[in-house]
């Protein structure tokens, strides 16, 4: 499973084990997660950009939010943007695809780009 970039595609997990509000880890270089709003998935990286901590322990929020636990820095699932201080830097998005009830990810290998910190250029992540 290559597509154009050379990354392989990842098995997640199963579509239905992230629930609505919450997210699956993976403990892969960097660590990445898989969270689901609403009907939608999106993978981000895992670790907030403000202090080393776990998204995946966070509050997915409406709108596609995620918040951290920490110190509640909050960024966009879809461009991976800091929506709120203390965070500034934004976080990686990564390609996500459902097959056969699968969830696959594509986990990029560049740093985020500097637009990315208003949520130009990133990749959504889709159901």
């Amino acid at each position: 499973m290559n597509g154009d970039s050379g990354q392989p595609w990842i098995r997640a997990c199963r579509a239905d084990e992230v629930q609505d509000g919450q997210a699956v880890r993976l403990d892969t270089t960097p660590p990445v997660s898989v969270f689901r709003s609403g009907d939608e998935l999106f993978c981000v990286d895992d670790t907030c950009t403000h202090e080393t901590f776990s998204l995946a322990d966070g509050w997915v929020e409406e709108g596609a939010v995620v918040e951290c636990p920490l110190h509640l820095a909050k960024f966009c699932l879809r461009t991976g943007a800091a929506l709120t201080t203390p965070a500034f830097r934004p976080l990686r998005t990564h390609e996500v695809r459902v097959e056969g009830g699968d969830v696959y990810v594509r986990i990029a290998r560049q740093p985020p780009a500097a637009a990315g910190a208003t949520g130009e250029g990133a990749r959504d992540g889709v159901a």
